[in-house]
């Protein structure tokens, strides 16, 4: 049984900020998910994840079935204890692999037929497929198949993914046992196909909505707007769950506009690139600057690696590809998002979230491929 409350409203903006309960507990709202693809996020433990103030984790329901194969994890006792991760997961059905491996997947009305990144087999991925390989990971919070237009697209390539993800997600109701499962709502940048969608959506009256098919190399201004014409059209309430973002001006400014929900790979694939977030913007330690600088990634930051190493050690890790500058940057990463989304919460509390996003917009400049 999903759940979902409101404890506070943005008097200035559709902001709220809530809870939504899951079997394996609850999580606090607006919130993001770290995302951990292969039952894993890069470099890090869960107890790591933890001491961030993370309360629910992302995984990937296509890369988990073809490995280690979802009869394993459920042999293992499920996601959960097979990753070590008592809390919430949600897990993405594989539409975004859909876009993401174009070059190897043929789509139809059936499903997609994928050829397999690792060896080139067949792979089939139909709507009651992808809810079953979820199922028997046991998630808390479950995606139905469905198709990305790619970005640019025309009203008629768009118009054609809403209506094949639409009847996708009507055989995946019929397959449902579970309470746990959100609809999707797609259609591009196209604001009058957005609405078409989440009203093919609220027809099943599920638990969730997610917003599909952005964060795929609009404008950051464009997201945001078609994230707000989604939740324009769904009642609050529902979780609103933005998939694949953003920045952390991104996600601010998508709150403002209703989101509950967030994931994206960018804290960590930064980090492990040498790239940190920090109170004073963002910093590169592989940066010759900071060969000799003794100081932690950000002195306002109470994380493990601000606590207990310099910029000049975590520059000399990443010097000699030693994998624990890999680990802290990601860690450290994690813990900026965390604590922007409490910020986020008690700034919605106070009213003062217009303030909030500006702040973030100076820190954070726009970055491309937000996934």
């Amino acid at each position: 049984m999903i759940t979902f409350s409101v404890a506070a409203r943005d008097a200035n903006s559709r902001a709220r900020a809530g809870r939504v309960e899951t079997p394996h507990g609850g999580f606090d709202t607006p919130a993001f998910m770290p995302v951990g693809t292969k039952a894993a996020v890069k470099t890090l433990q869960p107890a790591q994840l933890r001491e961030t103030g993370t309360q629910i984790v992302l995984s990937n329901a296509y890369h988990l079935a073809l490995r280690p194969g979802e009869e394993l994890v459920a042999r293992m006792g499920g996601l959960h204890k097979f990753m070590g991760w008592s809390g919430p997961i949600l897990t993405d059905s594989g539409g975004y692999q859909v876009f993401s491996l174009a070059k190897l997947s043929k789509v139809t009305d059936a499903g997609v037929e994928f050829q397999s990144h690792l060896d080139g087999a067949t792979v089939k991925l139909t709507p009651e497929r992808a809810l079953e390989i979820q199922r028997r990971l046991g998630a808390d919070i479950v995606m139905p198949l469905d198709e990305p237009a790619p970005w640019p697209s025309t009203p008629e390539v768009a118009a054609a993914a809403v209506k094949r993800t639409s009847e996708w997600l009507e055989r995946t109701v019929k397959a449902r046992q579970e309470d746990g499962l959100f609809g999707i709502v797609q259609g591009g940048t196209h604001a009058d196909l957005r609405r078409k969608s989440a009203e093919d959506v609220l027809r099943h009256d599920l638990p969730g909505v997610a917003i599909g098919g952005l964060s795929l190399g609009e404008p950051a201004e464009t997201m945001v707007e078609m994230a707000g014409v989604v939740c324009d059209a769904t009642p609050e309430s529902k979780p609103r769950y933005l998939m694949g973002v953003g920045t952390p001006s991104d996600i601010v400014n998508a709150v403002l506009r209703g989101v509950d929900m967030f994931d994206c790979i960018l804290p960590t694939r930064l980090g492990r690139n040498g790239w940190a977030f920090t109170s004073g913007g963002m910093i590169k330690i592989r940066n010759a600057s900071f060969k000799e600088d003794d100081r932690p990634i950000d002195p306002a930051c109470a994380c493990a690696a601000c606590k207990g190493f310099s910029r000049a050690y975590l520059r000399h890790c990443f010097a000699v590809e030693e994998i624990l500058g890999l680990s802290m940057l990601s860690l450290h990463n994690i813990t900026y998002y965390q604590s922007l989304m409490r910020r986020i919460r008690g700034a919605i509390a106070e009213g003062t979230l217009a303030r909030l996003a500006k702040e973030e917009a100076e820190r954070c400049p726009p970055l491309t491929g937000r996934r």
